[in-house]
């Protein structure tokens, strides 16, 4: 429990490091995901730490074959689109409770927009 605060405090001081942006900014949103990419492939190959995010659009929340997800994810009856990934970045522990991702979440609005406009043309 104590480890994750402290790895989610400081993914959060990461990310109020990238500084706010003018307007959605994949560029920007490429430097957030480096912090995701502890735990988060971009790429199609077998999932780590946490599951790969290639082909996150259009998939339901806990099937992805590679992966072991938590109970609690399995059960949530959510499709990965930007509306639904925009609220769980926003808040994970929120969104889906009981989940285990160590990660407290992006609390600026435009910093999941940019991160989200990357993902949308990375991952599709």
């Amino acid at each position: 429990m104590k480890i994750s605060r402290i790895f989610s405090m400081t993914l959060l001081a990461g990310f109020a490091a990238c500084g706010p942006a003018q307007a959605a900014d994949a560029a920007h949103g490429q430097k957030i995901f480096a912090e995701c990419a502890a735990c988060h492939s971009a790429a199609k190959a077998p999932s780590g730490v946490g599951p790969s995010l290639y082909g996150v659009f259009g998939r339901k929340a806990g099937t992805l074959d590679d992966f072991r997800f938590s109970p609690a994810m399995k059960r949530a009856n959510i499709v990965w689109s930007r509306e639904t990934l925009e609220s769980y970045i926003a808040d994970p522990q929120k969104a889906i409770p009981a989940n285990r991702m160590p990660f407290g979440g992006i609390p600026d609005a435009q910093n999941r927009a940019d991160l989200l406009d990357y993902m949308e043309q990375t991952f599709k």
